[in-house]
């Protein structure tokens, strides 16, 4: 599984990656964890308001920061 938190940098962006690896460890699933901050590949996802959660190259969402609960649901 492959996991992506696009944004640029900014504190809600970093908050939703350490959201995200909270829940990989509560899952117990194995992925591969990455940001995304070059603005061309966010762009790509025609996401306009970051951060924002791909999983396996599909858009979660964008806009806010769920809880890693909210996240694990997603897994």
């Amino acid at each position: 599984m492959k996991i992506e938190v696009l944004g640029t940098g900014c504190a809600k962006c970093k908050t939703l990656y350490e959201n995200v690896q909270k829940a990989v460890e509560m899952s117990g699933k194995e992925a591969e964890v990455v940001k995304v901050e070059e603005i061309q590949k966010i762009m790509k996802y025609g996401v306009m308001s970051t951060p924002a959660l791909v999983i396996d190259g599909v858009v979660k969402f964008s806009g806010k920061v769920p809880a890693a609960d909210e996240i694990k649901g997603m897994l």
